[in-house]
């Protein structure tokens, strides 16, 4: 039997984020040498890469990165297979790179950041293959946002306190304001709104057409079944579809910290417009 003791395996753990078991095989196999023992995870990881491609990434964390004193931003979530890694400082290490690096090249999309070249001679989509090989478990890069041009924050949530991250939101507002002390109150707690309330549009306007024609037919249909009166029909519809804006705008939804007031009505109060948001929950 190898000789090598629990600090090695340890070691070995924190070096590659790979299971106990899968480490002491390989400290077996390597006769004890941590350096070949990390070899030999390597390799086995490689050529588990796609084995793992069918199995489900529902784990994994969402980080941000603010530069430029807020003038530019970026959210990035990165999957994983299981809680165990997503935890682990590896996992988070690379998502933190990866995030750095599109603050850096500014990539068109998700398939142009796969392409770019985040160390020298390896892409960002040979970066997460080498995580997926390391860590033993599938990892997925399939979204990020950035923006610039105004003034950027962002939020991330912890829905466990032993996990990272698992809710991010990155917000964009307009550079009119001149107050930098109101303008990041706010810009927090906008962020903080859209993180609880999941907002799926910025304003009534970002609705698709198909869609509010959609509600409006059901509100119809269901005051209809209800039995309420034709001349009423028209009151009830819109009250309905604006209730859907209500829902599903983050401009109508009611202010978190102030359900009397909209969102809106509280960014007005305090100066300032948001031109987007991002919200990305891990999996979801």
């Amino acid at each position: 039997m190898a000789n090598y003791t629990a600090a090695d395996v340890k070691k070995l753990r924190e070096l590659t984020g790979a299971g106990m078991m899968d480490c002491k095989k390989a400290l077996d196999e390597a006769e004890g040498s941590v350096d070949k023992a990390v070899e030999i995870l390597r390799v086995k990881g490689q050529k588990g890469v796609a084995k793992r491609e069918s199995r489900t990434a529902s784990n994994g964390a969402v980080v941000a990165l603010i530069a430029d004193g807020n003038a530019t931003g970026v959210l990035v979530e990165l999957k994983c297979e299981t809680d165990f890694v997503a935890k682990g400082d590896k996992f988070v290490a690379a998502a933190d790179a990866i995030a750095a690096h599109v603050a850096e090249v500014s990539p068109a999309d998700t398939p142009a950041l796969l392409a770019s070249e985040i160390e020298s001679g390896k892409t960002v989509q040979a970066y997460v293959d080498e995580a997926n090989a390391t860590l033993g478990e599938k990892i997925v890069l399939d979204r990020f946002a950035q923006f610039s041009d105004g003034y950027v924050a962002a939020y991330l949530h912890r829905t466990s306190p032993d996990l990272p991250p698992q809710v991010g939101v990155l917000v964009q507002l307009d550079a009119a304001s001149a107050d930098e002390a109101a303008k990041a109150v706010i810009a927090k707690d906008v962020a903080q709104h859209i993180a609880a309330f999941s907002p799926q549009f910025l304003s009534r306007e970002d609705v698709p057409a198909e869609t509010v024609a959609s509600e409006r037919r059901i509100a119809e249909e269901t005051a209809r079944e209800e039995g309420k009166p034709e001349q009423a029909l028209p009151k009830i519809v819109e009250g309905r579809v604006n209730g859907y804006f209500k829902d599903n705008c983050l401009l109508d939804q009611p202010f978190a910290k102030d359900n009397k007031k909209s969102v809106q009505k509280v960014l007005e109060e305090a100066g300032v417009a948001i031109k987007r948001y991002a919200r990305f929950r891990v999996g979801a």
